[in-house]
């Protein structure tokens, strides 16, 4: 893990513990890197309960409950879908910070509207779900390792200006 991920997800934990919060995590094509980030820090079970590693569109639907309606007409890299990943995963964790990373990371499976290096994102807090897209460039890898470091600085900056807690807090 590279030390900057590392670093981040120690600052993560830092910013939670700070607010009494917890976060979770629903990805599909980080394979559960973030979550993989995120327990590399010691002491991580006190803000970091579980996540859901949805790679393939029936284990979205089946783990998530995502409409199997909404994956074919959208796609599982959409907005549409990171949109009820990530409501769905915090539900289900009870966490009050949650996200969710949909996307192509190749060297197959892209498309001419959604090349390989699409990534969606969606990232709830208190605050509500903010969704956004990047293309990102390299090899299977790097798209991977950009997602997770995108994930953990999005929650991050959502931890860190938040000063309400979410409705799914225990």
């Amino acid at each position: 893990m590279k030390k900057e991920i590392f670093e981040l997800s120690n600052e993560l934990g830092k910013a939670l513990l700070a607010k009494k919060a917890t976060v979770t995590t629903a990805e599909s094509c980080t394979g559960g890197g973030v979550a993989n980030a995120i327990t590399a820090v010691s002491g991580s079970s006190q803000w970091f309960h579980s996540a859901y590693v949805t790679y393939a569109n029936n284990a979205k639907h089946d783990m998530l409950g995502i409409s199997k309606a909404l994956l074919l007409d959208q796609g599982a890299v959409s907005e549409a879908v990171v949109t009820e990943m990530v409501k769905a995963a915090a539900q289900a964790a009870k966490a009050d910070y949650a996200v969710a990373i949909s996307g192509i990371a190749g060297p197959s499976g892209g498309s001419p509207g959604k090349p390989v290096g699409t990534v969606w994102f969606g990232i709830l807090g208190p605050q509500g779900i903010r969704c956004f897209k990047y293309q990102f460039v390299g090899d299977r890898e790097a798209v991977r390792e950009q997602s997770v470091q995108i994930s953990l600085k999005e929650l991050l900056h959502q931890v860190a200006e938040c000063t309400t807690v979410h409705p799914y807090s225990n």
